[in-house]
């Protein structure tokens, strides 16, 4: 029977894992942490996102660039395959209002459970707190607490994760160990991630408060969801949409009334009281709650008394920003693998029968379902791809 190594057990290397076992290999999983799933059940803590109910033209979009490179993998495993695969383990689903689809639990773990549970029944091996040190004499070398262990197999699928949130597994260390295999890979940088803004001591009040109902524009992208101030900076989903513009630099603009235009706020702004406050005709002409007069006093005091020019503020503040929090706090991150490296089938170019999954690949792409999405549908096509190399190699 040929045999098969996977590393990582995050969403990426398990579904490789089900691929190659589905397949008749039998599967060894190593994972270094002491259980698997750990930064898939961090995840599910606020609500599991599994996939976006979207058309798949417009789903493929999200990804960018590296949108025509995951197109093979995405179009076997996308959102409807995504959803099939969960209720095949169980788990009945939802679609809310923006199309992200949720199991009806919102919780990781029991689609984990019931996920391990089957890749044990397959036979696949599950070993923890194995922590992979680099390849060696055709196999790979781990540090486990029974000392140093060397694994051969007829196929070997990477699936290490990105470099954040590095205490549940996902610390980037393996782009120095395979470099002198295929080279310097692309710096990691944070995605999905909050931004450092220095406040003035009168937002201190505010910190943790969520701003509703507005629109966020950067680089030509714009976004409408929640999103809080924060003692260092702001942080929430429509900040995390935004992430990539602003990485790059790009201005933050923050529309506090989207669904009035410029001239109708112009005009109520128009029909205040000489003698009130900018502050008051805020309040009561445009119901700007607190956080939100705040954000404005803060950014764009003196305000313009002429309420064509206050208009134009509250439709397009902007909120400079100092750049990305530290990477160990973001959801994501970009950077890793290039595809250049690796073949059609996501393999290694310089180490025929090895593969690559999931976050290690050089790819940035947004919340929303998007993220899971296509570390489940890369594992699934190294997976397979690698079953295909055992069988005929």
């Amino acid at each position: 029977m040929a045999t098969a190594l996977v590393i990582g057990g995050g969403p990426a290397g398990l579904m490789a894992a089900e691929a190659l076992s589905a397949a008749g290999l039998s599967v060894t999983l190593a994972e270094k942490m002491p259980t698997m799933g750990r930064k898939f059940l961090m995840a599910g803590k606020s609500g599991l996102n599994l996939t976006k109910d979207e058309g798949f033209e417009a789903f493929l979009a999200a990804y960018e660039e590296a949108a025509p490179l995951l197109a093979p993998a995405l179009a076997d495993f996308g959102p409807e395959q995504v959803r099939a695969w969960a209720e095949g383990l169980g788990q009945s689903l939802f679609t809310g209002s923006t199309g992200r689809v949720f199991p009806t639990g919102m919780k990781a773990s029991p689609l984990l459970r019931a996920w391990l549970a089957r890749l044990s029944a397959q036979g696949v091996v599950l070993r923890t707190r194995w922590d992979w040190q680099g390849f060696t004499d055709g196999g790979c070398r781990f540090a486990t607490p029974d000392g140093e262990q060397v694994v051969q197999a007829d196929v070997t699928v990477l699936a290490m994760g990105g470099a954040s949130w590095p205490r549940l597994g996902s610390d980037g260390s393996w782009a120095a160990q395979l470099a002198p295999v295929i080279g310097p890979v692309t710096p990691f940088a944070p995605s999905n991630c909050g931004f450092r803004r220095s406040w003035s001591p009168h937002m201190q009040p505010h910190f943790g408060a969520p701003l509703k109902a507005v629109a966020l524009s950067a680089g030509g992208k714009e976004t409408r969801g929640e999103w809080v101030l924060s003692a260092s900076g702001v942080e929430g989903g429509a900040i995390y949409a935004l992430s990539r513009p602003l990485r790059d630099g790009a201005m933050l603009q923050i529309d506090l009334a989207p669904d009035l235009t410029r001239e109708e706020i112009a005009g109520r702004l128009a029909r205040g009281r000489a003698s009130e406050s900018l502050s008051n005709r805020l309040r009561k002409a445009l119901k700007l709650d607190p956080v939100k007069r705040a954000l404005v006093n803060e950014l764009a005091r003196p305000l313009p008394a002429d309420p064509q020019a206050l208009a134009s503020l509250v439709k397009a503040l902007p909120l400079p920003l100092e750049g990305p929090q530290e990477i160990a706090r973001a959801i994501s991150t970009a950077g890793g693998l290039p595809f250049d490296r690796l073949t059609p089938a996501l393999m290694l170019r310089d180490r025929p029968g090895t593969f690559a999954a999931g976050e290690m690949l050089d790819w940035d792409a947004p919340t929303g379902g998007y993220l899971l999405t296509a570390c489940l549908a890369t594992g699934l096509w190294a997976g397979r791809a690698a079953a295909a190399w055992a069988q005929t190699a």
